[in-house]
């Protein structure tokens, strides 16, 4: 049975030694019947709430509320910009515990009636991303639970197991969830600093001066903790209508690094409130609880049926093959030609291009013809005599008389015996020489050519100087007749 709010008053001057209650009313905070509250007016002029547990079980939850409003210190809500409710007293303990905290004004809005676009969602998810944003260092130091992504997944497979054991969740369903715990990509997330259990029913909104919505406060701090800030985003599935502006305005206000699954695990958390519910009736022996939660999870396999909590993007390869072959085949046309049919083309220009194509072709294949008709000797000046014309006064078959004066003996020993006139059988080169029969005097003749060979130190006489002259004319009077 619920507690008046005149009990209440008086459970509260327990918690506020010295202090009076000059009034009193009932209080309706959608905690889901887990607290009687209501709001109370001090003698010196203070609004304040009075809370107590409606059973022994809600009891844990009020303690775990006063022990996290305890370690948002001042230091803590100066990082916040909206305000948190402050302890102003406590007493009692398990269902008769009674806790007292100032009161925040304004108003709230439940999931299912808020407005899509700018104003009340995005505001929300501001609120919230500020909340994850605090250090998880004052959750840490106050010994609240900390959940890394690998146990938060924990959590849900140990859930999971718990609801699969009452035998009263369909297959389809149970496959849909298992096979998002088995994602990997899921699980991967920043832990953060949670409420653990908020709605847009704990954010409180007011007004300014050009009615625009701000929130000024939030409640509802018992599930303080870290780990999945999708925990807190959950209740979205209620309101479907503004999930796209409140992750809008969440994202926009975020410090943190995007996280690319978190609608999917969001939506997953909320479908596992139906077997968290199935779980508590269950273990509690209530069958009204388990139909009840039972008639939700039947709803809840008609609506998702067919459909996966993390959306597969691989195509099978039937499934492609299918689609090939479901294209109805298109005839090419014959004629039209558009292969250079682009916003790029400009006929003219084409022709222009292919014009100096064709000329820079043939006078390449030019090139190639006129350097295999070329004289490799006009680029060097080379005069070769057999190619000279004839002569008409000169025999081609009479040679030049040879000038011998001035040859001794010794000259021509050392000149070899083929200028001396001897017969290729004592020449250096005939058979003789050739076989290895060669009389004592063929190595000095040998020798003696060798060293022929050398330069002669000598000046130039004026023989060499007319020989010279004379092949200079030879050379001469074959170039004018070329010219001739």
């Amino acid at each position: 049975m619920a507690r008046s709010p005149l009990i209440l008053a008086a459970s509260a001057t327990a918690a506020l030694p010295r202090t009076a209650i000059s009034s009193v009313s009932a209080l309706t905070e959608n905690s889901g019947g887990r607290f009687d509250s209501a709001l109370a007016t001090t003698d010196d002029g203070r609004d304040v709430v009075v809370r107590m547990p409606a059973s022994d079980e809600a009891s844990s939850d009020l303690a775990a509320e006063a022990r996290a409003l305890h370690a948002l210190t001042a230091g803590v809500r100066a990082l916040l910009p909206f305000a948190v409710p402050e302890v102003l007293g406590e007493a009692g303990s398990g269902a008769q515990r009674v806790l007292v905290v100032d009161h925040i004004d304004g108003y709230r809005i439940d999931p299912a009636h808020l407005p899509k676009g700018p104003g009340y969602a995005p505001a929300i998810g501001a609120a919230l991303a500020a909340v994850h944003a605090l250090p998880v260092s004052i959750v840490r130091t106050d010994g609240l639970p900390v959940r890394s992504p690998e146990q938060v997944r924990d959590d849900v497979k140990r859930l999971l197991d718990r609801a699969d054991a009452t035998g009263r969740v369909s297959d389809d369903l149970m496959l849909r969830w298992r096979r998002a715990v088995d994602v990997d990509d899921l699980w991967r997330f920043e832990s953060a600093v949670v409420l653990g259990g908020a709605t847009s029913a704990s954010v409180v909104l007011a007004d300014d001066e050009h009615d625009v919505p701000h929130v000024v406060g939030i409640l509802e701090w018992g599930g303080l903790s870290v780990g999945d800030p999708a925990v807190d985003l959950r209740w979205l599935a209620s309101a479907p209508l503004a999930a796209d502006d409140v992750h809008e305005g969440y994202a926009a206000a975020g410090e943190r690094s995007p996280d690319p699954l978190l609608r999917e695990r969001a939506r997953f958390y909320a479908e596992l409130e139906f077997a968290r519910w199935l779980v508590h009736g269950h273990d509690a022996g209530e069958s009204d609880v388990v139909a009840d939660a039972v008639a939700l999870l039947d709803a809840l396999a008609d609506g998702v049926r067919g459909d996966h909590i993390v959306p597969d993007s691989r195509s099978d390869i039937d499934d492609a093959m299918a689609l090939v072959e479901s294209v109805p085949p298109v005839a090419a046309p014959a004629v039209v030609d558009t292969s250079m049919q682009t916003d790029a083309y400009d006929p003219e220009a084409l022709s222009l291009y292919l014009s100096a194509e064709r000329d820079r072709v043939a006078a390449a294949e030019a090139l190639a013809e006129a350097l295999d008709d070329h004289d490799p000797d006009a680029d060097t000046g080379a005069i070769h005599v057999d190619q000279l014309p004839a002569r008409d006064d000169v025999d081609p078959e009479e040679t030049a008389p040879l000038d011998l004066d001035g040859w001794d003996d010794d000259d021509a020993r050392t000149q070899g015996p083929a200028l001396r006139g001897e017969t290729a059988t004592t020449s250096l080169w005939g058979s003789s020489a050739v076989s290895g029969d060669a009389g004592e005097g063929a190595e000095p003749a040998i020798r003696a050519h060798r060293d022929s060979a050398e330069p002669d130190p000598s000046p130039v006489d004026d023989e060499e100087d007319a020989a010279r002259a004379s092949r200079a004319a030879l050379r001469r009077w074959g170039v004018a007749d070329d010219t001739v």
